[in-house]
């Protein structure tokens, strides 16, 4: 055992520091929650300000999500490796230092590659939150902070928008769009300070090395698969794409054959595939990606009906998901703290089941109002919806990681943030067939309003789906993974030698 996962300096002040590092790491995972969302509603004025192309644009926005996603196992395992402080304080300084690039850039072309650095500094931060709270925090507490992540999720999905449009109309200092990147600067800043003072090193008892063929073929595999969905609507879905997520299935299945390999010959693999026989890991992951493409469809759906279809400015359009916001961060707090110790897997199946409420009365009253809806009569179904996912998304995270070895913590993170980015990606994918499928090519401008409406309604009836097939994924999950039992823990996955918890 080593000593860097119960150093010293959390025995002495071990809650107040413990907390400290908690505000931290989560006030970075807002940062990169809202920086997902924030550019979309800006994309207007940085295409009018900077004169970016739709090409441009396209990889001003997806450039991001695919370095993110393509670097995410890698940041987790480089954290198991060589500590989760020191890579968070690498990846939220370098996401700092690119979100000034980003919004001091002098032409499109440095905008685009300043979010691909930004990213990848993303994709070494972000792993390192779940890991750094999973080696902290002792078992019986995680309930109550996976309870807070999940409300900070819930804020960050919805605030992005509504902060964008707010920095954009204000126009700060005459700089247009820019200040949506330039507000991470202090945040960051601050967050790599308090960091360095606060959080507490921790990485895997056991020596592990990056495994280097493994980093390519996941990357590979990944960019494989969500570049063709990411660009294939404005590509017009050509051949090639098709081609390469098919190839993208082989590269994925060359991975797990050579990390089974790696494993058993000095046991330092990128993919720990043992942590797959862990049933409260696999099933939860399954549950993952599926939950990500539905939310993937609706949010992009939600975003072009109000502003296209019904013909609203940004800042209406983000004050009215407000509700919904409040709604998930409120039914986390209360499902990780009170509801799911004492009904287990039932709440998260119940979640599912109240967001299909939520989405059918959202159908019942987007058909009944049509162009005439209005914010607050959206707001009961966005509560519904809100609270459905606030009893899923906290509780879900806790047990997916309730029985990981604290050593493949970073690597048990990262694929979750992995398949939540390859389900957003694919729920992106399919908006071309649920959304756009539904809407003509010549349409007159007064038909626009009416098509985009009738689109929204259609695509309504595929996140209802979605969220029944998460119900029944469910059955698959622990019916009462939030227990967290130490000797369960030590014995579901015997992959490595786990630490003693924090006390």
């Amino acid at each position: 055992m080593t000593s860097t996962e119960t150093p010293e300096p959390m025995a002495s002040a071990p809650d107040r520091r413990r907390w400290f590092a908690l505000a931290i790491v989560m006030t970075a995972a807002f940062m990169d929650l809202v920086d997902v969302t924030i550019v979309n509603i800006a994309i207007p004025s940085i295409q009018a300000d900077a004169g970016a192309s739709v090409s441009q644009i396209q990889w001003i926005t997806a450039g991001y999500a695919l370095a993110f996603a393509a670097g995410l196992i890698t940041g987790g395992r480089l954290g198991d490796i060589h500590g989760r402080k020191r890579l968070f304080l690498v990846g939220i300084g370098g996401f700092t230092l690119a979100s000034a690039l980003c919004g001091f850039a002098a032409n499109p072309e440095m905008l685009v590659a300043a979010r691909l650095l930004q990213g990848g500094m993303a994709a070494l931060m972000v792993p390192q939150v779940l890991s750094i709270v999973h080696a902290t925090f002792p078992a019986e507490e995680r309930g109550k902070v996976f309870g807070l992540f999940g409300a900070i999720v819930g804020l960050g999905a919805v605030s992005g928008p509504l902060l964008g449009a707010l920095l954009t109309e204000w126009n700060l200092f005459g700089l247009e769009w820019r200040p949506i990147f330039l507000i991470n600067l202090p945040v960051g800043i601050a967050g790599l300070i308090l960091g360095s003072r606060y959080i507490t090193e921790s990485r895997a008892p056991r020596a592990l090395k990056l495994d280097l063929v493994g980093v390519a073929l996941v990357t590979l595999g990944l960019l494989m698969l969500l570049y063709p969905l990411t660009r294939g609507r404005e590509l017009g879905w050509p051949l090639w794409g098709y081609v390469s997520m098919a190839g993208a299935l082989v590269v994925f299945g060359a991975l797990v054959a050579y990390e089974r390999r790696k494993s058993a010959r000095d046991g330092s693999p990128l993919v720990e595939l043992s942590l797959f026989k862990v049933k409260s890991f696999a099933a939860g992951i399954a549950v993952q990606t599926v939950f990500g493409i539905g939310l993937g469809i609706f949010f992009l759906v939600w975003t072009l009906y109000m502003q296209i279809g019904l013909g609203w400015g940004p800042l209406k359009a983000g004050l009215t998901g407000v509700p919904f916001s409040i709604a998930v961060s409120v039914a986390a707090g209360m499902s990780v703290q009170k509801l799911v110790p004492l009904f287990g897997r039932k709440v998260l199946q119940a979640g599912a089941l109240t967001m299909v409420a939520g989405v059918l009365l959202y159908l019942w009253e987007a058909d009944r109002y049509g162009m005439a809806i209005a914010p607050w009569q959206m707001a009961l179904p966005l509560v519904v919806m809100g609270v459905g996912m606030g009893l899923i998304f906290a509780p879900l995270t806790d047990m997916v990681l309730s029985g990981v070895p604290r050593e493949h913590a970073g690597s048990a993170s990262g694929l979750i943030n992995t398949v939540q980015q390859m389900g957003n990606a694919l729920g992106l994918g399919l908006v071309s067939v649920v959304f756009f499928g539904s809407i003509a090519d010549d349409l007159r401008p007064v038909d626009i309003g009416p098509a985009f409406v009738n689109a929204f309604q259609h695509a309504l009836w595929w996140v209802a789906a979605v969220m029944g097939v998460i119900f029944l994924l469910m059955f698959a999950l622990p019916k009462r993974a939030a227990q967290h039992v130490e000797g369960a823990e030590a014995t579901e996955v015997p992959v490595g030698e786990k630490e003693p918890e924090l006390v």
